[in-house]
């Protein structure tokens, strides 16, 4: 699958400290604006941070993996233009923003 974005910005994880990386990625997540990509790349395939993305903001990132190899991965991960009715506010719709800045 590929995302279809307007931009697109390099994040190495492996030259963050670990125990900061899940901190980082979601910072670096919601500073992207709708239809923006982050592309990420890590020393291993991050299963556990992508079921936390998933749950913390559902459809309003969408991923793809670019290269999946034992000892390099590199995802592209995308805030999805939201499809809500116009009565809806914030990122998610309802008023149940995804926490990105998309606005």
């Amino acid at each position: 699958m590929t995302l279809h974005t307007t931009e697109t910005y390099l994040f190495d994880a492996r030259g963050v400290a670990k125990r900061f990386r899940h901190a980082a990625i979601f910072g670096a997540l919601e500073s992207l604006h709708r239809g923006e990509t982050m592309r990420f790349v890590n020393d291993h395939d991050p299963l556990p941070l992508l079921q936390q993305i998933t749950q913390r903001y559902g459809q309003q990132v969408q991923y793809a993996y670019v290269e999946r190899n034992p000892d390099q991965v590199v995802i592209d991960f995308a805030v999805v233009p939201e499809q809500a009715p116009a009565s809806s506010s914030g990122c998610g719709g309802g008023g149940q923003g995804c926490g990105c800045s998309g606005s």
